[in-house]
């Protein structure tokens, strides 16, 4: 079976309304070319480094805007729709949003959640610093998703540096491993390929990583540049797609028995054995 994906590449700004139309169009642009599977990158609806900022933009899940219309294009279109991540306002008692993933059926249903579970709180350089955590609460459940081209195990950007969240989807029977982001330019250049491409080696999957690119239209708070680069790796680690930094929409064919043939190959998902770490 062969899946025409369609992977959104967006420079998104903090402003949700403006985003939106953006967003639609290139989605109309990847199903004009044939796919029926489009993905968009993490924080589609606004990207921002104010949290007070975005508590006066970001809705509830009822009441987003971007939600409910990309869900309506979704059943317009007859396509399976990945929301990468919107920002979401939560109950939590500290304020704090949720970094939530959507996976949208050919009915506009919404098929699967993931909150992103970790938070990416590090210092890339001296000058660099990012605290998620401030901001989102960290999700505590792994997703997957069932659809008639594959099992889809979702995640979020920073989560890719953790690959027993992989492994464990992969040994639940994903085949297909989402990774929206936001990535840094900094930690983009040095790592984003080589970590998703081993991602996928080490699982047997495709792994599909629409991204946000470029220098941000922001209004209010530190100025926010992303890495692009748009990436879906097969299961033998080769790259189909890299889209540069551009934004657009890039459609990419994947041979779904890829999987099957990698996994006989080097059938690893089977051979785990446990183990006891003596420090000498």
């Amino acid at each position: 079976m062969t899946l025409r994906a369609g992977l959104i590449q967006l420079n998104s700004s903090d402003d949700p309304v403006a985003n939106l139309p953006r967003t639609q169009g290139l989605i109309a642009q990847a199903v004009g070319q044939g796919a029926k599977f489009v993905a968009t990158p993490e924080v589609t609806n606004v990207l921002s480094t104010s949290r007070s900022h975005q508590k006066s933009v970001l809705q509830h899940e009822e009441q987003d805007q971007t939600l409910a219309t990309l869900r309506k294009q979704a059943a317009d279109l007859g396509i399976w729709l990945l929301i990468g991540s919107i920002g979401l306002l939560t109950e939590d008692t500290d304020g704090r949003f949720a970094n939530r993933s959507f996976l949208i059926d050919p009915q506009g249903k919404i098929k699967a959640r993931y909150d992103k579970i970790h938070m990416f709180d590090v210092q890339v350089t001296e000058s660099e610093t990012y605290r998620e955590s401030d901001g989102y609460r960290p999700g505590e459940t792994a997703t997957l998703a069932e659809t008639p081209f594959g099992t889809v195990g979702m995640s979020i950007c920073y989560d890719m540096r953790f690959p027993h969240l992989y492994r464990q989807l992969a040994q639940a029977g994903a085949t297909i491993l989402t990774a929206p982001a936001a990535f840094s330019p900094v930690t983009g250049a040095a790592h984003w390929h080589s970590l998703l491409r081993a991602r996928a080696i080490e699982n047997g999957c495709f792994v599909i990583a629409p991204a946000q690119t470029g220098d941000h239209d922001i209004r209010k708070g530190k100025p926010r540049s992303t890495y692009g680069h748009s990436l879906v790796v097969d299961p033998w680690g080769e790259v189909l797609l890299d889209a540069g930094a551009e934004e657009g929409a890039y459609v990419v064919d994947l041979d779904l028995g890829q999987v099957e043939v990698a996994r006989k190959r080097v059938p690893s998902l089977s051979h785990d054995r446990p183990f006891r770490l003596d420090r000498g």
